[in-house]
């Protein structure tokens, strides 16, 4: 059974998958970060930063957790995101069968700080909409007002910047 997480969780789990964002970005790739949680909802059981365009953090660790731990278990589980998944992020996530997921900030919040960036043409498609054309739940937390400014900090500046670059 997945546990509930308390307020001080949400912040540490989110401060954490901001930190894997960080480091991401340090390596010169996207500053998005993503945590799975052990149905405790403590323990760690992976980090992923984003890797390109088409491997964001959230898929990339949703298929390696579907290699790695039977369905059963990922129902339990817990992804903790920077951001609001994606329509593909969702996509996977889902067809992963973790049963939660936790973010810190809006895709609109993202699509502010990113425009029309080629590298991230953001959707308008809230994760929760994907997840209700499923034929098995996924909670959603989020987004989380209060942790908005930290999980956009490693953006602001970010996207003009690469976009110098093109």
């Amino acid at each position: 059974m997945t546990t509930a997480l308390t307020d001080e969780q949400i912040t540490r789990h989110l401060r954490r998958a901001n930190g894997v964002a960080e480091r991401a970005m340090a390596m010169g790739r996207h500053p998005f970060g993503a945590l799975l949680l052990a149905p405790d909802g403590e323990t760690v059981l992976a980090e992923q930063g984003n890797i390109d365009t088409v491997n964001h953090a959230e898929s990339t660790l949703a298929r390696s957790a579907a290699a790695n731990y039977p369905g059963a278990y990922l129902a339990q589980c817990t992804l903790v995101t920077t951001f609001e998944p994606c329509a593909m992020c969702a996509g996977t996530i889902y067809w992963a069968g973790i049963g939660r997921v936790l973010y810190g900030a809006q895709e609109s919040a993202l699509l502010a700080l990113t425009g029309d960036h080629p590298e991230n043409p953001t959707l308008a498609l809230p994760c929760r909409e994907v997840f209700a054309r499923g034929q098995r739940p996924v909670a959603v937390i989020g987004p989380v007002p209060e942790l908005e400014e930290a999980m956009t900090a490693p953006h602001r500046g970010f996207w003009q910047r690469l976009r110098g670059r093109l």
